[in-house]
């Protein structure tokens, strides 16, 4: 179910009619191009077209063989027929919501399915939706590769952060997180800034929004309040976690405000018509803040090859971790002349974008120490613990 083993394996052991000796791996779920297309898919004839474009290996010549070579398309689309439609579910206050698809955003491109946000501005009169981590990752990828393919414009951003997040990131240990700390919190809210900084890249109004917490004091919620507020983004605390959807009211009504007194001019990072390189450095120095890019030996010899191959039009997914602005987790805060690692990029020819992996980060990760599984049992009676 999760292994680390299969991140680097040697497949077609065996005789001839076993298929060719290579090296080969495995990608997370959340990963894998499979989902993304049906994230990113209209409808059924553009799922099938996505599929038939997906390459699964090369030939002797170089050139590209798709699913679509393989006569495979029909089975595939059969298989995900149903995966397409998206899932109506309601919260624990009976609130309706759509929750389909699940790209992770610091592997892929963490977004919901396009056909579950065209249903949702159908079917009501505010459409909310989340891009995963921050706007380094999760933002960046919803603006420059779903609402790129999808000819979606976003009337404004929500951007979450919690008191403890920006006291970590001004260096404060996780054991002492929850005692007062202005001056840690004074330090770690430059890593706010910029996330604040790259959303009014795109053109978005934003509101910045607190997920409170007990811990949480009245001078550190007010002074995220003034330093927000001071750079021209609207502010609210959401309650949430104590309150339920009674605490989300106050960030409800700031973001109606916002839509109403603010008009949104969205606008793409880059343009499609850039090469991979001028797009992976675009987002690099005006995402991360780094203050250039290196690509390995591998990388560039890649990157010649896509491009050879028509792919150079296509946006870009940066893989990267979602600790740090940087490629390194450990550089927190707001680092600054830094270098973004690319080691090596790849095609997702149906989804439309080349993945680019910086740094370590991995796309099959294994368990941390301490699984949540170790936690998990059924007692005498059949009832399964452990789960929250």
């Amino acid at each position: 179910m999760n292994d680390r083993a299969l991140r680097n394996i040697v497949v077609g052991m065996g005789g001839k009619n076993d298929g060719f000796v290579r090296e080969d791996h495995f990608v997370i779920t959340v990963a894998s191009e499979i989902m993304a297309i049906l994230c990113l898919a209209a409808d059924i004839k553009d799922l099938k077209e996505r599929l038939s474009k997906v390459v699964v290996a090369y030939n002797y010549a170089g050139e590209p063989v798709t699913a679509g070579d393989l006569q495979a398309v029909g089975a595939m689309a059969a298989l995900l027929k149903d995966a397409m439609k998206p899932n109506l579910i309601q919260t624990l206050e009976h609130t309706p919501a759509l929750v389909h698809g699940g790209p992770f955003a610091n592997i892929a491109h963490g977004c919901n399915s396009v056909r579950a946000t065209r249903a949702a501005l159908k079917m009501a009169d505010y459409c909310i939706t989340e891009a995963g981590f921050g706007a380094d990752l999760g933002a960046e990828k919803f603006f420059d590769i779903k609402c790129n393919m999808a000819g979606l414009k976003p009337d404004a951003a929500v951007l979450v952060a919690t008191v403890r997040a920006l006291k970590y990131n001004g260096g404060v240990a996780k054991a002492d997180l929850n005692q007062e700390n202005l001056e840690a919190l004074h330090k770690g809210i430059v890593n706010l800034e910029k996330h604040m900084e790259n959303l009014q890249r795109y053109g978005v109004p934003v509101v910045v929004t607190l997920n409170a917490f007990v811990s949480d004091t009245e001078k550190e919620l007010e002074f995220v309040r003034q330093f927000c507020e001071s750079r021209g983004c609207a502010f609210a605390l959401s309650r949430v976690w104590e309150k339920g959807g009674e605490g989300g009211i106050e960030l409800a009504e700031k973001v109606l405000e916002t839509l109403e007194q603010k008009e949104s001019h969205f606008r793409v990072l880059y343009k499609n018509d850039l090469s991979l390189r001028e797009k992976i450095e675009k987002v690099a120095g005006e995402i991360y803040g780094a203050g250039g890019v290196t690509f390995t030996p591998t990388a560039l010899r890649q990157m010649k090859n896509l491009e050879k191959l028509g792919y150079g039009s296509f946006p870009v997914c940066m893989a990267k971790n979602p600790y740090s602005l940087s490629d390194d987790p450990a550089l927190l805060g707001r680092p600054v002349g830094f270098e973004i690692s690319v080691r090596e990029l790849y095609v997702s020819a149906g989804a439309g974008f080349v993945v680019v992996l910086t740094g370590a980060v991995m796309t099959m990760p294994g368990l941390p120490k301490e699984p949540a599984a170790c936690r998990i049992d059924v007692d005498d009676e059949g009832k399964i613990t452990g789960l929250f």
